[in-house]
């Protein structure tokens, strides 16, 4: 009786760990496995992805305009300051003057800080030589990128309203416009004291270019 009494334990004892190894196995088997979800890796662009990033795919690059400037006067404009005076061409003579093309609002903090470095460099503020930014807002709205950022009152500002003198001088379709065909992007225009155009930059890094634009216009005098 003790030996079957053993006996009937025993078959009990294997069957326990039978059905309990049974049961862990079905919990682990990849067929029970919850499916995980796929993880899509962030797209990171370079600077040959920005069209696909920023600008309207059916807009091309063009740069034959802004090229073309060079070696001529330019063309006829009209620009308001914040009073609402006009500006032309024919009031920038008289000194080399740095035409910095724009965004404006939108364009933080790159633009803002050249702009704001434009204002804060003696260089660009001298009977010789000026700096003047040219942005797309409204003067009114400019206000509010000067609230949050006073250095930038000291900068000589013009506004292109509609960004039509942009598009007159062939802006607004360069590679640094993160609007194509609408609006310009970061584009430097280098007038002599006559008028001339002769050095032109349009930077898709949205880098500040001090230094370049004082070595260009030191080639001028």
């Amino acid at each position: 009786m003790k030996k079957n009494k053993k006996t009937f334990i025993s078959v009990i004892i294997i069957t326990v760990v039978a059905v309990l190894f049974g049961y862990f196995l079905s919990r682990t088997s990849p067929k029970t496995l919850p499916k995980t979800s796929s993880v899509v890796s962030p797209v990171v662009s370079d600077s040959n992805n920005m069209d696909s990033m920023h600008n309207q795919p059916s807009v091309a690059v063009d740069n034959s305009g802004l090229n073309s400037l060079i070696g001529k006067s330019l063309p006829d404009i009209q620009l308001a300051d914040k009073d609402g005076n006009v500006i032309t061409n024919e009031s920038l003579k008289g000194k080399n003057t740095v035409l910095f093309f724009n965004e404006g609002l939108m364009c933080y903090p790159a633009c803002w800080n050249q702009i704001a470095g434009f204002g804060s460099d003696p260089q660009f503020n001298t009977d010789e030589t000026q700096a003047i930014s040219v942005v797309v807002d409204p003067s009114k709205d400019w206000q509010r990128a000067i609230d949050k950022m006073p250095e930038l009152a000291k900068s000589k500002t013009l506004f292109d309203a509609g960004a039509s003198v942009s598009g007159k001088l062939g802006l607004l379709t360069l590679p640094s416009s993160m609007h194509r065909g609408s609006l310009p992007g970061h584009t430097y225009i280098l007038l002599d004291k006559e008028g001339i155009v002769r050095y032109v930059k349009d930077d898709p890094n949205m880098a500040m270019a001090n230094d370049v634009l004082i070595s260009k216009i030191s080639q001028l005098n």
